[in-house]
Formats: structure tokens, C-alpha cells, sequence
């Protein structure tokens, strides 16, 4: 009871409190408009964050993480273009009920599931703080390590048929981590006698430069849309009650959020897609699915709003983020000497239970919001393009230049929004780069703390959650390489079947001489291409 006091006396102060306004808001804004995503947003706002507290800094950003879901069910559900990428399983059965005049039943269901999900999510974790607490002081050094291994080879494998190109830029980002002066006997490290390259590659300007800058320039390339907005008629409190006739699907799905929340490199998607598939084939009109069904619209919203809470225990437990978003929030505790990881629990954990606190409230915040503003909100979508690009772009260099009044970082940020740019017109995933770069960083550091104590390698892995660890990457890496043998061998089959040459690219197929039998390439497509888009933007 003393630590739930000591947490409510730390979200009590007047700038934490907007803080938590101004993201729950901010961040259904930024999810009710196409194109743009809480990592842009988050992005921009990083550099204003390290000059605030650190709880109010994160509070600020985790309400634009866990509020823009909602938000982006909006353009989801009204015209079927998901506000954010993770949205885009919504789109599947809420757009379908607005097409048979029930817009207004859809997006009420949306807002409730992802309400359920939410605090679902944080009451799990409240209630498991205390094992938490207990468990995150086992992870030494070596543990360290290998759970910041595992959490790379886990987002390599994630991106299903793009394994290759995700570790390559993994690669990349570890490589780009090491540039300027090393840690432990301070040489310079691929600095090629430049001095604005002997502190290394910043953080925040990489991540503006391949989430905001490169976003910019999609939108400033791309043509204005023209949607057809739909009036809502009725209240927005009915899915509430039609929640409640469908506790068995909302559970599972929260939990499947839950589960993959906390695992480093899954995310919303695989959580989505589990939950989709439990939900279909356990309901007795499976046939509705994808017609607008309401079960398939409760498992899609509730598991994506599962996972952010969810995402911030290997966050705060170990220091190691899953993915993008948590990866920017890390620099925010670096920024103020705030060391996330076993010490984080056992010396500050009212600061912890604050901040799965601050989720709950945020979760309240926004269906409020919501209820009240989603009318207006729908005129968000009709913002042109060019427009947006424009401002995306204005404030990321305003927040590069902002952090050490560098016109260099401004460059700096530049050739990576470009680079960035190109990687998302080649559907090639960008999160790898930042999540190399984070992690990269993590397991120089700890290899080379845990090698003191280190004589043979079996030394490593000697104690037990070490060993645990190392087994589970084993298991990972040897059933990934069972699912890229199974791939190929549907390809050649698919191959001789149609007697034509498939190749890949980037994960897609392309036919050559022939005609592919379109049935049977969607179906081989569809175990090759990742679902939906990356988590996060």
C-alpha cells in the first residue's frame, strides 16, 4: 500500500499530469491521420523530452504510444485506410460495418476493445511487479547480454521473408554504434581523422532522420487522397455491451497482447494475427470473418492495445527495448543518468509502478476524449499530404538542431531520412537500424563486463538463466531455419506445379515465363510476406 501511495504522489504534480493530457490527446490526433504514426510523432518530440523530468518525459510519450491506436482506428474503421500500421487488421471487419451502414457500432467496438485491452494489459502487470522485482535482480552481465542477443535475433526473425535484409541492417545499426570513441581505453573507431564523427552517430538524429524525415518524404511524393467521409448517427457506448457478450475472445486476445508484448521483437502484429486466427476458428460463423465480424474486430483491437504496456517490462526490467518506440523512450532515461534494469526495480520501483499507473489513467483519458470529440476528429483524414510532409519535416529539423545546435546533425539526419525514404519505398524494414544501434550498444557493454569472470566459453552460460537463455536461442534460431526449408520447399513445389520460375525480392514474387496459378501464389505469398507493415510507424 506505501508503494501505490508513494507512485500516486508522483503522477500527482501538476506538470505530469499534462504531460499524460497532452499525449492521450496528442496521440489520437496523430493516430486519426493517415500517414504519419507515433514514431514520427515520438521522434519529433524527443529532443524537447530531455530538458523535462524523467517521469514526465516518458508520461508524455507513453500516452502517444498508447493512445494512437485508438486514434487510428478511426480512418480504420470510416474508410478503410488504417491511421497507423498496426491498425491495418481493423480495417478487415470495421470497414465492412460502416459499408452496411453501421459506423457508428463499429467504431464504439473499436474504442471499447481497445480500452479492455489496455487495462487489461496494465492490471496484469501491476500484478506481476512484484515477481519482476524479484526476478530482473537474477540478470547479470552475461544474462544481460544474451537477452539483448535474443531480442535481435527475434526482430530478425520476425520479419518473415525479409530475414535476410532485417539482419543485414541489424548489422548496420550495430556497425553505426561503434563509430567514434570506444568505451572501455577510449580509440577512436572508424572516425577517418573527422572530428565531427569522434562522438559517434546520435541517437535522436538517426531516429529523426529514418522515421520523421524519411516519412516527410513520402508524404511530400505522394498524391492527395480523396475520402469520403461517413456521418455518425447513434451513441458511442454500445460496444460496451456488445463487448461484454464475448469475454472468451476479448480475454484470449488481451492476453495474447500481454505475451508478446513483453517479448522483444513481436509486437502487435503476431499478437493481432494470433488472436484473429484463435477468434475465427473458435466462433460458429467463422464465414463473417472479413465481412464485419464483430468478434474479428474485438480480437484486432484488443490485442494491438495489450501490447504497449506490456512492451515496457524488458524495457524497464532489463534496459532492453523490443522495438522502435521503446528504443527512443530508452534515450530519454540515458538523457538523465536514469539506468533502466535490475536496479530500476529494486531502488525506484514506485517510479515504475507510476508509469503502468499513468497507463491506466491514460486508457480513461482517451475513451473520454473519445466519446466526446469523434466527430470533429473524422475531419482529420481530409488534411492533404503535402501539407503534412511540410510540417513533419519543419519540426524535425527544428528538434535535430535543437539538441546541440548542429547544422551537421542536421545533414547528419538528412542523408539518413533519405536513406530511410529509400528503405520504405522498397517495403525494406526500418526498425532493425534503430534496434541494432540500441542493443548493439547494450552488448558491447555487457560482454565485455561479463568476460572478466569468463576462463572457458562454456563459463558463459553456466548459470542457469543464462543457460535458459542460450537454449532459447537456440530453439529460435533452429525453427526458423525448419520454417525457411518448409518456405522453400512450398516454392518448389509451386514451381513445378505451375511449371513457371518464381523468384523472390524483398519478401514478393514475381512470375517469369509463364503464368502463376493465382490461387496457389497467394497462398505461397502469403506465408512469405510479413503481415500488415512495421510496428510502430
Amino acid at each position: 500500500m506505501d508503494l501505490l501511495i508513494s507512485a500516486i504522489e508522483v503522477l500527482m504534480r501538476w506538470d505530469v499530469a499534462l504531460a499524460l493530457l497532452v499525449g492521450s490527446v496528442g496521440g489520437v490526433l496523430i493516430g486519426a491521420i493517415p500517414g504519419v504514426g507515433p514514431a514520427v510523432a515520438i521522434a519529433i518530440l524527443l529532443p524537447a523530452t530531455f530538458s523535462m523530468d524523467p517521469i514526465v518525459g516518458l508520461t508524455l510519450l507513453l500516452g502517444i504510444y498508447g493512445s494512437s491506436m485508438y486514434g487510428g482506428a478511426i480512418p480504420a474503421v470510416l474508410i478503410n485506410t488504417p491511421g497507423t500500421a498496426v491498425n491495418a487488421l481493423t480495417t478487415y471487419d470495421g470497414y465492412p460495418m460502416t459499408a452496411r451502414g453501421e459506423p457508428q457500432r463499429a467504431l464504439s467496438l473499436a474504442y471499447s476493445s481497445s480500452f479492455f485491452g489496455g487495462m487489461f494489459s496494465v492490471a496484469c502487470l501491476v500484478l506481476f511487479a512484484p515477481v519482476l522485482a524479484k526476478v530482473a535482480p537474477m540478470f547479470g552481465s552475461r544474462e544481460i547480454f544474451l537477452a539483448a542477443l535474443l531480442g535481435i535475433i527475434l526482430v530478425i526473425v520476425a520479419h518473415r521473408g525479409q530475414s535476410l535484409i532485417a539482419g543485414a541492417l541489424a548489422a548496420l545499426g550495430i556497425f553505426i554504434q561503434t563509430i567514434g570513441f570506444e568505451p572501455v581505453k577510449y580509440t577512436q573507431r572508424y572516425t577517418f581523422d573527422q572530428p565531427f564523427m569522434q562522438g559517434g552517430l546520435n541517437l535522436i538524429v538517426v531516429v529523426l532522420g529514418l522515421f520523421a524525415l524519411s516519412q516527410a518524404f513520402v508524404l511530400l511524393t505522394s498524391e492527395d487522397e480523396k475520402f469520403r467521409t461517413t456521418r455518425l448517427r447513434g451513441g458511442l457506448l454500445q460496444g460496451l455491451r456488445e463487448l461484454a457478450r464475448h469475454p472468451r475472445v476479448a480475454t484470449v486476445s488481451a492476453s495474447f497482447g500481454v505475451l508478446m508484448g513483453i517479448i522483444p521483437g513481436v509486437g502487435e502484429f503476431t499478437a493481432q494475427f494470433l488472436s484473429y486466427t484463435y477468434a475465427q476458428r473458435t466462433s460458429k460463423r467463422p464465414e463473417d470473418f472479413g465481412h464485419g465480424a464483430s468478434e474479428g474486430l474485438i480480437a484486432a483491437e484488443t490485442s494491438n492495445n495489450a501490447v504497449p504496456a506490456a512492451a515496457m517490462v524488458p524495457l524497464l526490467a532489463l534496459g532492453i527495448p523490443g522495438e522502435a518506440l521503446t528504443a527512443m523512450m530508452l534515450s530519454v532515461f540515458y538523457v538523465h543518468n536514469v539506468v533502466p534494469g535490475p536496479g530500476l526495480f529494486q531502488n525506484s520501483m514506485d517510479f515504475v509502478v507510476a508509469l503502468y499507473i499513468a497507463l491506466a489513467v491514460l486508457n480513461v483519458l482517451v475513451l473520454l476524449f473519445l466519446l466526446v470529440a469523434t466527430r470533429p476528429l473524422i475531419q482529420l483524414v481530409k488534411i492533404p499530404n503535402r501539407f503534412l510532409g511540410i510540417c513533419v519535416l519543419t519540426l524535425s529539423f527544428v528538434g535535430v538542431y535543437s539538441l546541440r545546435n548542429s547544422v551537421t546533425d542536421c545533414v547528419i539526419a538528412a542523408v539518413f531520412g533519405l536513406f530511410g525514404y529509400v528503405l520504405k519505398r522498397l517495403d525494406l524494414p526500418v526498425v532493425p537500424i534503430i534496434l541494432g544501434m540500441v542493443l548493439g550498444n547494450i552488448m558491447e557493454v555487457k560482454l565485455r563486463a561479463g568476460m572478466a569472470r569468463v576462463k572457458e566459453p562454456l563459463d558463459f552460460i553456466d548459470r542457469p538463466i543464462a543457460f535458459i537463455l542460450f537454449i532459447v536461442i537456440l530453439l529460435v534460431l533452429g525453427a526458423h531455419l525448419i520454417r525457411v526449408l518448409a518456405d522453400r520447399r512450398d516454392l518448389k513445389a509451386a514451381e513445378r506445379e505451375t511449371k513457371t520460375r518464381p523468384t523472390r525480392f524483398g519478401g514478393l514474387l514475381f512470375r517469369r515465363k509463364g503464368t502463376i496459378d493465382r490461387s496457389r501464389a497467394r497462398a505461397v505469398r502469403a506465408r512469405h510476406i510479413r503481415p500488415g507493415g512495421e510496428r510502430g510507424q
